[in-house]
């Protein structure tokens, strides 16, 4: 993967979804509502000054959101960040830069 590029989409594993459980609070209070369901589907990565995380997630029927998840690097603390959100998405929607 190229520094700056957005690397492949990958099927969502454990680290992901534990991610996305940690953004829930962030996503619900940008959207306005609340989700029963916040299960991670499928993400990409962009390498930067840390790490962008392009998540795709399941929120409930046919419902998704992109989320765009900043994590700094070790030695800036590590932390993560909801640097945006999507909504009204698909399961068929592609993940792209946003």
């Amino acid at each position: 993967m190229m520094c700056g590029g957005l690397g492949s989409s990958n099927p969502a594993d454990e680290d992901i979804q534990k991610i996305c459980e940690s953004m829930k609070p962030h996503a619900e209070a940008q959207a306005g509502k609340s989700y029963d369901v916040f299960n991670a589907k499928s993400y990409k990565t962009q390498v930067v000054a840390g790490t962008n995380y392009f998540i795709k997630v399941h929120v409930g029927g046919d419902d998704h959101v992109h989320l765009r998840v900043f994590k700094q690097l070790p030695c800036n603390g590590g932390h993560l960040e909801l640097s945006s959100m999507q909504q009204s998405k698909n399961h068929h929607d592609p993940i792209e830069f946003f």
